[in-house]
């Protein structure tokens, strides 16, 4: 025989010796690893997870919670050019190879073999990146490559190529925790599938092969080489033309994080939510579809986003301007989409706020903008008037708000903060609650965290004290001057009212509306400041955070906006004391109720939670789930501080209040020392609310800055929102109380038709003995006895 073709032989024979011993070690391999595989039905069965929903008490979604964030879609619903860029950047051959690209595998060895080791390029299919993501190890070891292959085999001698291809899509993790191709175009660019250009598709198929580094939010730069990549893929299969191609690779990356679309704006009510469901299941509750349905009633939640931002940016104009928050490079500046990119990464504040860039101004004065997504505009002079004429340079970036016919008026980040909480007087259920200007920018919940001195809003739990002891409404105390000596101090202490002035005798009606604090000092005095310290428990309070002295009456200790809400619902309760609660009902997405509250707003006739556990604490601390009420107050005595509260509207420091037009609102204003938080609290019997304005740092907020000019402003924007269509709901008078006719002296007048006498509505224990009618009919002299005082 020829030498050559011997040797030839010998080769062929060397060949395929070794292609039977190769072929006998994989079968053996494969018997090996085949019982530890799973079926390739079993892939079908991986169930999606449902992500936990929190949703007001009209079942509008609040806020979306998992750990994997999954859109499905079935492969005839994603757009040809998807499928596209997906398999001319992952796996060009996918629809020729058995499960495995065998060329890939040999081009990815030599790959480890020239670099030394180094693994720079990937030989795994789509098929395979499948089996691994749903069942294996993302290890890199030869023993999972290896199951990683026999799986794929399995998968595609069981599964058609489509099946596969749809499972791939909707289950890979492109980062951000979006986990398939639906989620990832929400996350990143806010729309769906069908919505994307070409750039944006290939921008997805680029996040496969390393999601957190050429993620377009966090590294937009790296995102575009490895777009450019996918693009360069697409035209060399021929998936796009070479102008499909120019004009995609023309394009910028422009991404920002879309969270999920919620229908109401209560995110810090969601995140509560949140954490209380989470301390119940664990991480399990992000992936059994659980359905929370809280108190929340959207239109009022809706009405405190609105008053609580508003009020913010008042407060924030009447301070000034402070400037552009920085300024474009020329470069940037003379490139629009430059610009815009540099606009979208500074993001819209509290979704009222946008970022815009100065331009220029025109003949008129009006100052042109372009504020990116919402296009160029001109800002009128009347509408950036309130920053003093401020004089911009083009590059300039600003925010500007939608205002009123379609204008634009200048605005600016506020720096004070405040928030807005609103209950249902019967039972305590949060109806409503704005933490802050913008959750996104500072998660800080305020009405349920922030520890703040309420200042003269204190004052009606003290007063209600002194009715429960046996004072009157319409009772006399002394508001004068008063000298204390202060261990604490060293020093002497002299309280003041806040317009520096003294009125001497005058009512407790008066008193608390016109907010005189040496009179409220003197009345706290009279009742023992040891006494009404133990009794502040009644309302709610801790007292660790209340002082026991005479100081406490003026609010120099601290609370949050939901504990001085839920205190003053008592007196909108008739006297009885709510927990605040949130959460109604949490049910599986089947509809199998796990919890819920026993109260009429969850569930009708008498109801239990079937798991028999109550709803753990959150991080605030409060448990903010329904109890039974506890009486307080003498159902009387919350109907009398009521009408007291009610002079602070029509008489006292409240008076803006009365241009809601209603007679059946009460409240009170607080103001601390320094101007540092500024408070209103009020109610009717449908519905009780607090707003209150301040710093976080707790600096001064300003001088005039009291509660009737800074809070009670948000307070009847809230409230005239919610009860424009409402009918009117005074607190209703119980029948304990008697109509007795009292003589200017304080004693009862003889008769209810006595000259001079005035008829109030007492309590029992209120009403004092008959004395005589002062002659001259009610003049205040002729011998007559002095007012009754109340020490």
């Amino acid at each position: 025989m020829n030498p050559v073709l011997k040797i030839v032989a010998a080769l062929l024979a060397l060949i395929l010796a070794a292609g039977i011993g190769l072929s006998i070690a994989v079968a053996a391999l494969y018997i090996h690893y085949a019982p530890t595989l799973p079926e390739a039905d079993a892939v079908r069965d991986v169930r999606l997870q449902t992500p936990l929903q929190v949703r007001s008490a009209d079942g509008r979604l609040m806020g979306e919670f998992a750990e994997e964030r999954r859109i499905p879609v079935p492969i005839d619903s994603i757009p040809q050019q998807v499928r596209d860029a997906f398999i001319a950047a992952e796996d060009e051959r996918f629809y020729e190879h058995p499960g495995v690209d065998v060329l890939g595998l040999a081009r990815a060895a030599l790959n480890v073999i020239s670099t030394g080791g180094e693994r720079t390029q990937g030989g795994s299919t789509i098929t395979m990146q499948l089996a691994r993501n749903v069942f294996l190890t993302r290890d890199r070891t030869y023993e999972r490559k290896l199951r990683e292959i026999f799986l794929a085999i399995r998968m595609e001698q069981e599964m058609s190529k489509d099946e596969i291809l749809e499972l791939y899509l909707n289950k890979i993790y492109l980062g951000q925790r979006a986990y398939g191709i639906e989620a990832a175009s929400r996350v990143y660019f806010g729309r769906s599938l069908d919505a994307l250009e070409l750039d944006e598709i290939a921008t997805l198929a680029a996040l496969p092969k390393a999601p957190s580094t050429t993620n377009p939010v966090t590294n937009a730069q790296r995102a575009e080489i490895r777009r450019n990549y996918v693009l360069r893929r697409m035209l060399e299969t021929g998936a796009i033309d070479e102008e499909a191609f120019e004009t995609a690779l023309a394009r910028p990356v422009l991404s920002e994080r879309h969270t999920a679309a919620t229908e109401i704006d209560a995110h810090w009510v969601a995140e509560m939510a949140r954490q209380m469901v989470v301390n119940l299941w664990g991480d399990e509750a992000y992936r059994r579809g659980l359905q929370v349905h809280t108190t929340i009633d959207s239109r009022q939640q809706e009405a405190a986003n609105h008053a609580l931002r508003e009020g913010l940016l008042e407060y924030d104009e009447r301070h000034g301007f402070r400037g552009p928050e920085l300024r474009l490079p020329t470069a940037t500046l003379d490139d629009t989409e430059a610009r815009e990119r540099a606009l979208t990464a500074i993001g819209v504040h509290g979704r009222l706020l946008f970022p815009a860039v100065v331009l220029g101004q025109t003949e008129a004065g009006a100052l042109r903008v372009d504020g990116g997504r919402i296009g160029e505009q001109e800002i009128l002079p009347d509408d950036t008037e309130w920053a003093g004429s401020p004089s911009f340079e083009a590059g300039d970036v600003i925010r500007v708000r939608p205002y009123t016919d379609g204008r634009w008026r200048l605005a600016q980040k506020p720096e004070v903060t405040g928030a807005v909480i609103a209950q249902a007087p019967e039972d305590g259920a949060i109806l409503a609650l704005a933490g802050g200007f913008d959750f996104f920018d500072n998660r800080y919940d305020r009405t349920t965290q922030a520890q703040r001195q309420p200042g003269s809003a204190f004052k009606p739990l003290v007063y209600s004290m002194a009715l429960r002891e046996g004072q009157r409404p319409d009772g006399m105390v002394i508001d004068a001057p008063m000298v204390f000596d202060d261990p604490a101090l060293g020093a002497e202490w002299r309280p003041q009212n806040y317009t520096r002035r003294f009125h001497g005798e005058t009512t407790l009606r008066e008193a608390l509306a016109n907010s005189r604090n040496l009179a409220s000092i003197r009345l706290l005095d009279a009742l023992g400041t040891g006494n009404v310290h133990e009794q502040l428990a009644r309302f709610g309070l801790d007292l660790d955070h209340q002082p026991n002295n005479l100081s406490m009456v003026l609010g120099t200790g601290t609370l949050t906006p939901l504990q001085l809400n839920n205190a003053y619902g008592v007196f909108a309760s008739g006297g009885r004391l709510n927990s605040p609660w949130i959460i109604a009902r949490i049910e599986t997405v089947d509809g199998e109720v796990l919890y819920e509250a026993a109260a009429e707003r969850a569930c009708a006739a008498p109801c239990e939670n079937p798991r028999g556990q109550d709803l753990p604490l959150v991080a605030s601390g409060g448990p903010l789930q329904y109890t039974d009420p506890v009486p307080v107050l003498d159902p009387g005595v919350a109907w009398q501080m009521s009408d007291m509260l009610r002079s602070v509207i029509t008489a006292g420091t409240g008076r803006r209040a009365l241009e809601l037009g209603r007679s059946d609102l009460a409240g009170k204003t607080g103001t601390t020392n320094s101007y540092r938080d500024a408070w209103f609290a009020g109610f009717n019997a449908e519905l009780v609310a607090t707003a209150w304005i301040g710093f976080d740092d707790n600096r001064e907020l300003g001088r005039r800055e009291s509660g009737g000019r800074a809070a009670l402003p948000i307070w009847t924007r809230f409230m005239g929102s919610v009860l424009a269509d409402r009918p009117e709901r005074p607190v209703e008078r119980p029948d304990d109380l008697v109509r007795v006719a009292i003589l200017p002296n304080g004693r009862r007048a003889p008769s209810d038709d006595t000259p001079g006498a005035r008829n109030q509505w007492l309590l029992p224990h209120q009403i004092p003995e008959r004395g005589h009618a002062i002659p001259g009919g009610g003049d205040n002299g002729g011998g007559a006895e002095q007012p009754e005082l109340v020490f």
